[in-house]
């Protein structure tokens, strides 16, 4: 299981919210590539890299700050904004690895297709981000019809392979990830689901892992208020 260390950016800082609103932020840092760095000295083969300015759609973009990271020694999930496959362009131009497709993917699900076609299945990756059951767009501001399960199966249809789930009433809170819908998700949809949301302790990651079902795990808040060390949550999602 890949642990993910979070970089979410907002005004060229690297910042953590509560729930996804905007209100309700922490800056950690004002150097991002410093905080990166750490991240790989550490032990990170990827990064998730989350482009606030662009899910609030800002006019401020974070491609530079995409294109310093991808120089380093990691592979670089990027996602926020990309609503359009002229902007998945740009953002898998600017160096990431893996690009994630939320809005877009819940309004034109076709899309997912044709971005697989383009950039191959390892390499999209798209978002469930849900609250009381319904996905998020636009930055979690506005909720849709469908389900993750629901839409999981369609994008799966669609060629896409990765998908991230978060509960977003877990995002930023401390209060533990969703284990259970997370391998529900996995195992109904045959998705490579990666959790994200509210991780807090070491024995979720346990959890996560043992479970033989999870892809992967994003933690920010927990590695940012030093709950544990990214060596140790590493050796945590070995334990399977």
């Amino acid at each position: 299981m890949i642990i993910y260390p979070a970089i979410d950016l907002r005004g060229g800082k690297v910042v953590r919210l509560r729930e996804g609103d905007p209100k309700r932020q922490i800056v950690f840092s004002e150097d991002p590539m410093a905080t990166a760095q750490s991240w790989i000295d550490q032990g990170a083969s990827w990064i998730h890299m989350v482009n606030l300015d662009g899910a609030f759609n800002s006019q401020i973009g974070n491609l530079r700050i995409l294109e310093e990271a991808a120089k380093l020694d990691v592979r670089v999930q990027y996602t926020g904004g990309l609503r359009d496959l002229t902007a998945l362009g740009r953002a898998w131009d600017s160096g990431a690895s893996r690009i994630v497709i939320g809005t877009l993917a819940v309004r034109e699900p076709t899309a997912v297709a044709q971005a697989v076609a383009r950039f191959g299945a390892d390499a999209i990756c798209v978002a469930l981000d849900a609250k009381d059951g319904k996905v998020l767009t636009h930055g979690w501001t506005e909720s849709s019809a469908r389900s993750p399960l629901d839409l999981g199966a369609l994008l799966y249809e669609q060629g896409a392979r990765h998908a991230l789930y978060t509960d977003v009433r877990r995002d930023g809170g401390m209060s533990g990830v969703n284990v259970d819908d997370t391998v529900a998700l996995a195992r109904e949809t045959g998705l490579r689901v990666i959790a994200s949301g509210g991780v807090s302790q070491l024995s979720e990651i346990e959890e996560l892992a043992q479970t033989g079902m999870v892809a992967g795990a994003i933690i920010g808040m927990a590695l940012y208020q030093k709950r544990f060390t990214l060596a140790e949550a590493l050796t945590a999602a070995r334990s399977n």
